[in-house]
């Protein structure tokens, strides 16, 4: 058995391949068959002659999308006007037939059928457009692993079930748990910190986030997959950043490598190699940006940017440097977690950053406060941590602290070294990279605020 691409190196010989039935044309005295597997699709070709009966039969009766084994011999010719080769077929076992009403066509991919194609999701996605989605993820977390261990990381798995809200404990998802309650993790954050505490010193995971947010966007859903890595001993939040754009260029370039041609001719798309360094600008110079483009931020966000203003943002560092990228740096500490680090001589700003990638947000990222009594602090002003938790004499009174953040703040009890990371959207990654407009494209089985199935 063979795999379709494979098929044109075996010109005048006899082999096997095994696949679903793409078309089915009964002619005259012809029948023509493509089949599609993972890789390809190839032209089957059977005369219809006595000889053949019971085979023309076969094929007569035959549906689409059923799964079928074709064994035949390869004929190479440039008038075959898919890939210039045939299988001429000497036997066809089918191995399940389809049910002869679809309930989806496979070729019809918008905007208005998209909610259908999500409840045949499995239909769907036997597509060659959307099975090379998910070549090219994992081609891209492979890179992404790769660079990681070469750079001296350690995979973890963290819980995903929690016993106490994290931060603020918004967007969680609560469960019953033994007559308890337990929450679903919205970020393996806390637990890569407790990695750096450890002393791992570089730690990375791959693994499912779940949000209770109550948003139809198309960037948004309740469950995804987070890409998130911490490293420790850093001098700035600058290391982080210039770790990730390498750590970007490398995986770009490994699909590039490995799909780019394919890319190219399946969704139109040229890969680009990104140039490092990325951009860097800071929040109050971002805004000045943008109100230079005659746009305001609109104030319910508080200090941070709308999806308007990212795109314009965007769209400037494209325009006036040739970057797809941006970070956008110095958050105001009042929308930032109480664990990132403040900026010295500016407690109002933050050493923590964003990226965005064509003007869409792919990363949050900081250096992180690592010193106890800081962070105890910083806990007690955004209202995580009691006031009495710290003595008048700026002693932590550990004692008060709250159950729920104890375990957490532990870690810097103890020697935490200087430290920082960034989290990275996987789907927000593949949107971007193979220029799609919506999560639900890109994620295998989506999960949002109106679907659980299938």
């Amino acid at each position: 058995m063979i795999k379709i691409n494979e098929v044109k190196k075996y010109d005048g010989e006899t082999v096997e391949i095994r696949g679903f039935v793409k078309q089915v044309r009964d002619l005259k005295k012809m029948q023509f068959l493509v089949i599609r597997d993972i890789t390809e699709s190839v032209q089957v070709t059977v005369f219809k002659n006595e000889e053949n009966k019971a085979l023309n039969e076969k094929i007569a009766a035959l549906t689409l999308e059923s799964s079928v084994k074709v064994k035949g011999k390869v004929h190479v010719d440039d008038f075959v006007k898919l890939n210039g080769v045939e299988l001429l077929a000497e036997e066809v076992t089918v191995a399940n037939l389809a049910n002869n009403n679809m309930p989806i066509d496979l070729t019809d991919f918008n905007e208005s059928n998209r909610d259908l194609r999500m409840d045949w999701r499995f239909l769907d996605l036997r597509s060659r457009e959307h099975q090379l989605i998910f070549r090219v993820q994992t081609t891209a977390e492979m890179a992404m692993r790769e660079f990681w261990i070469e750079n001296g990381f350690t995979e973890i798995h963290s819980p995903k079930l929690m016993g106490n809200p994290s931060e603020s404990g918004a967007e969680l998802f609560e469960l019953n748990y033994f007559g308890g309650k337990a929450y679903l993790a919205q970020s393996p954050q806390f637990y890569k910190q407790m990695g750096i505490a450890a002393g791992f010193e570089r730690v990375f995971e791959i693994g499912p986030v779940f949000r209770a947010n109550k948003s139809f966007t198309s960037r948004h859903d309740t469950e995804f997959t987070s890409v998130d890595c911490e490293i420790a001993w850093i001098d700035s939040y600058e290391d982080i950043m210039k770790f990730e754009e390498r750590w970007i260029e490398y995986l770009v370039k490994r699909v590039k490598e490995k799909h780019g041609d394919e890319i190219k001719e399946v969704l139109g798309r040229e890969i680009t190699v990104p140039k490092v360094p990325f951009p860097r600008v800071t929040m109050e110079e971002a805004k000045e940006i943008i109100k230079s483009l005659n746009y305001t931020v609109p104030p319910e966000t508080k200090g941070d940017l709308d999806p308007t203003a990212e795109k314009l943002l965007g769209k400037y560092f494209k325009e006036k440097y040739d970057s797809d990228f941006v970070f956008v740096t110095e958050f105001p500490t009042s929308i930032r977690p109480f664990y990132h680090m403040y900026k010295e001589g500016d407690p109002t700003k933050t050493l923590s950053f964003d990226l965005l990638w064509n003007g869409l947000e792919v990363t949050t990222g900081a250096q992180r406060e690592h010193r106890f009594p800081v962070i105890v602090k910083q806990g007690i002003e955004k209202g995580l941590i009691p006031a009495n938790a710290i003595d008048a004499n700026g002693e932590v009174v550990r004692e008060n602290l709250p159950q729920g953040l104890k375990d957490y703040l532990s870690c810097f009890d103890y020697g935490c070294p200087p430290h920082g990371g960034y989290g990275f959207g996987l789907t927000r990654m593949l949107m971007n990279l193979l220029g799609y407009t919506n999560v639900r494209e890109v994620t295998f089985i989506y999960r949002g605020v109106d679907r659980l199935r299938p």
